[in-house]
């Protein structure tokens, strides 16, 4: 682990989106256990409520769906009148899409695109002059096992991933220089309702071969295989700590080892075809 936790005096301000279920409430748990104050954004904020009682004004439930940009800027305005400033954006809404990439319909296909990629980027354009002006943030950008690798069945899940982790790339340069940072969380299988939540194509028969044996496979995993969702947060919340902050946090061996292997396999390709990448150039 690079650097020591930063010596934080006073609480910090965390937004974060989907924040009713899974890694967003065990962040949101986490935070506020700290000491920290939580704006939490959801479609349905109701399974929080009985987190007000707990902590009072030093949690705002905002309903918000991150695909309504209007609602999204509302959203950070409540924020700030709440808590004066931002100092971690968690961009932690998404859901899954599984089938093959042909069998997707069109409306499956741009709706996962639309809360996964698009509604990252309303989350941003949001917040990003809030931490501009502070000259201070830390966004972190939610991705998984997927945005750096894929199998049959998750081929629209991954695309989004992919997409996140390309424009997370452009934006963490971008705005280094004005002092805000930007780590892209990337778990593996974990034990929340993502995969009891999964958006599912509707099936063709050539692909049972392939995305179906992957799907009957992930069914049959073992409870072991999946990690816990506060362990996830935990990792999450050292990163947010450290002064010097990885631009990618990979959570989880299994999802790891996935992710090794895939780019393994691209820098296999690259030296195995250099020959004909380096004739282009004669």
């Amino acid at each position: 682990m690079n650097g020591t936790s930063n010596q934080q005096t006073d609480p910090r301000a965390w937004l974060i989106t989907g924040a009713t279920s899974g890694i967003g409430r065990e962040l949101t748990l986490q935070a506020l256990a700290s000491g920290d104050v939580v704006a939490a954004l959801a479609r349905d904020t109701a399974p929080l409520g009985e987190l007000t009682e707990l902590h009072g004004n030093r949690l705002l439930l905002v309903q918000a769906d991150v695909r309504d940009e209007q609602a999204v800027r509302e959203a950070v305005e409540r924020t700030l009148a709440r808590f004066g400033r931002i100092d971690v954006v968690a961009n932690n809404a998404g859901y899954g899409l599984f089938g093959a990439v042909e069998e997707a319909s069109d409306t499956q296909a741009r709706a996962v695109f639309d809360t996964n990629v698009f509604g990252v980027l309303n989350v941003l354009r949001a917040t990003l002059p809030t931490l501009r002006a502070q000259r201070s943030g830390h966004i972190l950008q939610g991705s998984s096992v997927y945005g750096q690798s894929a199998h049959p069945g998750v081929g629209l899940l991954a695309a989004t991933k992919y997409a996140v982790e390309g424009l997370s790339d452009a934006l963490a340069a971008e705005v280094a220089p004005l002092g805000i940072k930007v780590t892209i969380i990337q778990p593996g299988l974990t034990a929340t309702p993502f995969l009891s939540n999964l958006d599912v194509a509707a099936g063709l028969d050539d692909y049972d071969r392939t995305v179906r044996e992957v799907q009957k496979g992930i069914g049959e995993l073992p409870s072991s295989a999946f990690s816990p969702t506060a362990r996830i947060a935990a990792g999450i919340r050292t990163a947010v700590d450290s002064p010097n902050p990885p631009l990618r946090l990979a959570l989880g061996t299994s999802g790891a080892t996935g992710m090794r292997t895939a780019l393994d396999a691209r820098i296999a390709d690259l030296d195995n075809w250099n020959r004909v990448t380096d004739a282009v150039d004669r």
